[in-house]
């Protein structure tokens, strides 16, 4: 049934400035952008990461109702970096909120998340089996963005 991560959705009620944060965290543009209907972005997609997964910006005024709640919430999607220690301190340093400190879990497992300027939860691990994984892929080239 599920066969991986696609899209990650986060909102933000300023997306231009939600563009703008992820852009400098990620290194990276959108690949994509559309706005509403009163001319204000109200979509940026990037593709990131070993598998080009795409990361959402939405619109906080196209949030399902049940989505509206006050404060961080919901599920926490893990995002593998190779050092949670100092990923944590970048989005820190860049404005992110401690949502959950660094975490050893065993084995190899390290797991941390942040809130960021918008109220999003975004978390980040170390993951032996990422690794695992992305080590046993032979030779395949992902299609270049755009």
């Amino acid at each position: 049934m599920l066969r991986g991560l696609a899209t990650v959705s986060f909102w933000a009620d300023d997306v231009e400035a939600a563009k703008s944060w992820y852009s400098d965290v990620l290194g990276i543009r959108p690949y994509f952008e559309r706005s509403g209907p009163d001319g204000k972005l109200a979509y940026a997609e990037f593709r990131l990461g070993d598998f080009q997964a795409e990361l959402g910006l939405i619109d906080r005024r196209y949030a399902p109702p049940a989505a509206a709640a006050e404060g961080p919430g919901g599920a926490v999607v893990h995002w593998h970096v190779d050092d949670v220690t100092a990923a944590v301190e970048r989005l820190l340093s860049m404005g992110a909120t401690e949502y959950q400190p660094v975490t050893p879990r065993g084995e190899g497992f390290v797991t941390a998340s942040v809130t960021d300027p918008f109220g999003n939860v975004l978390g980040i691990m170390y993951n032996p089996h990422y690794l695992d994984v992305l080590a046993r892929i032979p030779d395949f080239a992902l299609p270049e963005p755009g």
